[in-house]
């Protein structure tokens, strides 16, 4: 009867075992790394070697959702949810906070989704991407986990490219939060300013914080308002103006 009522309220259930999830995330993200190694990054690992194991032991190609009792995880982080809090993230930031960062902080946004753009399609045709779809869709995962995926459903991009895309931006997540205490000093990541500048350039969101967060606490709120921009501007130029050229050399 248990199983019954979870069944039927599937999307309570899907939000329960995700929130049991990321709580468990956070909590040994505190314990073991004292915040270094971001909840988030921890949490989508979950994610991920939930999906792996739930594939071998249905054979399904929808991760844990295969299992009815939590058929809800589709749904939950289907694209309808997912876009819609892309958005409500990007509503929440003040375009005057932007311009107060002025003309480098700008900039840097556009710098930063075209390099990172441009990295991730260069390893995608370095092993052996040919198609434009699958190259824009890997280089957006490079720009963040979560551009990735929204580029590869605008385009039509097979579900593996997707999870390949989303692997980049985690693989990116983790390395801007390791790396950042190592080389805050020698790039001068010690003001506001250039946190801005920085959240800018890099992009992903907990990456950023988490980096920002070992550095300098204070930093953090500076870093994560342009690195939100970001993902709000990747998700505007990828699927657009980014897929078009690849579309036309490739």
């Amino acid at each position: 009867m248990f199983e019954e009522i979870l069944i039927d309220n599937y999307l309570l259930t899907a939000f329960v075992f995700v929130g049991i999830t990321v709580y468990a995330a956070y909590f040994l993200s505190d314990k073991l790394t004292g915040g270094k190694f971001h909840g988030s990054a921890v949490a989508i690992i979950f994610g991920l070697i939930f999906a792996y194991l739930a594939g071998l032991v249905t054979n399904g190609e929808k991760g844990v959702a295969d299992f009815a009792i939590l058929s809800g995880v589709g749904l939950l982080g289907g694209s309808m949810l997912r876009d819609f809090a892309i958005v409500a993230t990007a509503y929440g930031v003040k375009l005057s906070d932007l311009k107060a960062s002025g003309f480098a902080g700008i900039f840097s946004l556009f710098v930063g989704v075209i390099v990172s753009f441009s990295l991730g399609a260069i390893i995608a045709i370095s092993f052996g991407y040919e198609d434009p779809i699958s190259i824009t869709t890997i280089g957006a995962g490079s720009v963040t986990f979560v551009v990735g995926p929204v580029t590869g459903s605008a385009i039509g991009a097979d579900s593996e490219v997707i999870a390949l895309s989303i692997a980049v931006g985690l693989v990116k997540s983790i390395l801007v939060m390791t790396v950042t205490p190592v080389v805050a000093k020698r790039i001068g990541l010690d003001n506001p300013r250039s946190a801005i500048v920085f959240g800018g350039v890099m992009g992903t969101n907990s990456g950023v914080a988490a980096g920002l967060a070992a550095v300098d606490p204070k930093l953090v709120p500076y870093g994560a308002m342009t690195a939100t921009f970001y993902t709000a501007l990747g998700c505007l130029m990828v699927p657009s103006i980014l897929f078009f050229l690849i579309d036309v050399f490739f």
